[in-house]
């Protein structure tokens, strides 16, 4: 169930890196080496990926960071309304964001819960300064396939099939589905079901996004 509403206020932040670099220098004697074009073209692309993996997680902890912010904000919003903020998704789209607030009942979320937590939700978020002059607020229950935001969450679904999609590759995946089989440590243990005996650590600050898949017998 979602019910989508548009609404907005403006805000801008910016980040300050600083770099420390090492130097340590040996000479000796040696012939140089020449390296192909093909080979300093590798080089260059791999550079460029590493770049790339460093930047998406910058923008991801900006948005992690924000994502907080929000829940936050909302979250005695939601709770009054009789409902679980389950979790949140902030997209930042250029001149157009989007919000997708997920919310959870025991007995289920109705068409009508969608409805009020999105009025009061925005109405608040018009009065305070936290997002950008135009974004797309969409409200709706977690689904069957939910989204695992929290550790506790994790610990809930103990033995379900997850679909895990990581922020930075280990041992070359971004991409591992199998069953959650352990948490322990703000990490999280799961058994690929195609590959026996096998088993990846997560740690969740790794994780970008982690679904439960559901199984029909």
């Amino acid at each position: 169930m979602r019910v989508g509403k548009d609404s907005g206020s403006s805000r801008a932040a910016s980040n300050e890196e600083e770099w420390a670099y090492a130097h340590f220098f040996f000479f000796a004697n040696w012939p140089r080496v020449k390296r192909s074009r093909a080979q300093a073209k590798k080089s260059k692309k791999s550079q460029k990926k590493q770049t790339a993996e460093a930047d998406k997680g910058d923008e991801r902890s900006k948005l992690n960071l924000r994502e907080n912010q929000i829940e936050s904000l909302l979250t005695p919003v939601v709770e009054g309304l009789g409902c679980e903020l389950w979790g949140l998704e902030f997209m930042s789209q250029g001149r157009r964001s989007r919000l997708r607030v997920f919310i959870d009942r025991p007995e289920g979320v109705t068409v009508e819960d969608c409805e009020r937590v999105s009025r009061d939700v925005s109405d608040l978020l018009d009065v305070e300064d936290i997002m950008p002059e135009f974004y797309t607020l969409e409200v709706s229950s977690p689904g069957m396939d939910r989204i695992l935001f929290k550790a506790e969450h994790y610990q809930a679904n103990l033995g379900a099939v997850v679909d895990v999609r990581l922020n930075f590759p280990l041992e070359g995946r971004k991409h591992i589905a199998g069953v959650l089989v352990g948490l322990e440590d703000e990490e999280i243990v799961v058994r690929p079901q195609d590959e026996e005996g096998e088993e990846y650590v997560l740690p969740l600050a790794n994780i970008h996004r982690a679904r439960l898949v559901p199984q029909f017998d």
